[in-house]
């Protein structure tokens, strides 16, 4: 392995003999409509709202972490033609933030209750009464910082409560909250490409116009082997827009030819097999569909969570680089996991658009330590020869806080 060290103490690794395109390949998208990436999605839109509305008022980001949002499933009926919510969806809105700054008060709950309504009202476009299927459940607290000292003047005291912009340490010295890592990689295999673009396009807004039975909750499993490519795909349909199961079956048919044709378009030379509703039984005593009221699994049992689903890029790549870091709800400023990744991101990408070598990069933080320094930064390339003296100016335009935070509260990453 061809390792070259930068800094003192070894702390920047290349290795230019990392090799992507491997006999077979594993990848998994969690949809749009998943639980987990509806969590992560809902998470990382409060953060964004949040560190908005402090931007606006307060010209700085306020402490918060909206990481450990959920999503319960209700319970629905559904048939043809007909579907309802029985028991509403609950909603975990769970994490901590500044509910005030000096003495001006902020509309915490009111602010993020506000956008999940909205949030779903964007996912369930086909339902009138959002309110009606949720359940929100507001578990967002204030406290301390573990550390602060009872009876002391520690700085954490004021962690969620700062009285003025000395409170905010990061505002003098931006430092790793926290000892963890931060991974990407930037350009994708034909695969990679190819089960994006499959998601993308059955979940975008044209093709629900053309087809609005197609659920959002879209799960796709894809294993290469050479070139060979088998879809397992799960796609939920909306149970109002189907009449009957001769519809259902002509509406799979319908999705069917779609992947295909996105397939021949990203990897022509790929015989790819497509399995979708692996679960369906169509008997004389039992009629089991993937039917849905609302287009996702949500409605009924299953459940959601932060940093379940896909990682930074929008897939599950397991023979790449790989973190269980849940990086979304986290605050944008100075959470090492969430920055680091999207540090790691904007490195890769600095390497492909002046290269055009795909890569991968892992950082490593400490806490308390500088977090535009990181302790450890392995970069894998694939193919070409690059040097430090290549690399050193790209890591230290790709490590810029400032242009990072704003990118990740304008939702510039696909973080899930």
């Amino acid at each position: 392995m061809n390792w070259r060290s930068l800094f003192v103490g070894n702390n920047f690794l290349i290795n230019n003999t990392y090799n992507i395109e491997r006999d077979y390949e594993v990848i998994e998208r969690k949809g749009k409509g998943h639980p987990d990436t509806m969590s992560d999605a809902l998470a990382e839109r409060l953060s964004n709202v949040y560190s908005k509305y402090c931007l606006d008022n307060f010209d700085v980001i306020l402490h918060h972490n909206f990481d450990k949002v959920g999503m319960m499933g209700g319970i629905s009926e559904v048939g043809f033609c007909i579907g309802k919510i029985a028991s509403p969806i609950r909603v975990l809105i769970n994490g901590r933030a500044s509910d005030q700054f000096g003495d001006q008060v902020i509309p915490l709950r009111e602010m993020l209750e506000a956008e999940t309504i909205k949030f779903f009202k964007e996912y369930f476009p086909h339902i009138n009464d959002i309110k009606s299927i949720l359940r929100i459940m507001w578990e967002v607290a204030s406290g301390s910082s573990p550390g602060a000292v009872v009876d002391t003047k520690s700085y954490r005291h004021y962690w969620f409560k700062p009285r003025n912009k000395d409170d905010l340490s990061e505002t003098k010295s931006l430092n790793c909250n926290d000892t963890s890592m931060g991974q990407a990689y930037y350009g994708n295999t034909k695969l990679e490409r190819l089960v994006l673009d499959v998601e993308d396009t059955l979940n975008s807004d044209e093709c629900k116009k053309k087809f609005p039975w197609i659920g959002s909750d879209i799960k796709i499993m894809c294993f290469r082997l050479g070139k060979s490519v088998s879809f397992t795909l799960c796609i939920p349909q909306i149970s109002v827009f189907v009449k009957d199961v001769a519809d259902y079956m002509n509406n799979l048919d319908l999705a069917r030819a779609i992947i295909l044709e996105t397939a021949n378009k990203v990897c022509p030379d790929y015989d790819v097999a497509i399995n979708i509703n692996m679960r369906d039984k169509i008997t004389p005593e039992n009629v089991d569909l993937y039917l849905t009221y609302t287009g996702s699994s949500i409605e009924m049992g299953d459940e959601g969570f932060v940093g379940r689903g896909n990682r930074i890029g929008g897939l599950i790549t397991p023979n790449r680089s790989y973190s269980m870091e849940g990086i979304c709800g986290k605050n944008p400023v100075y959470h090492t996991g969430k920055i680091y990744s999207a540090f790691a991101y904007e490195i890769c990408k600095e390497i492909y658009e002046k290269f055009s070598i795909m890569c991968e990069a892992i950082l490593i933080g400490q806490t308390g330590q500088s977090l535009v320094d990181p302790h450890k930064i392995i970069i894998n390339c694939c193919g070409g020869m690059l040097t430090e003296y290549d690399l050193l100016p790209l890591i230290k335009k790709a490590i810029n806080p400032v242009v990072t935070t704003s990118k990740i509260i304008n939702a510039e990453y696909k973080f899930y």
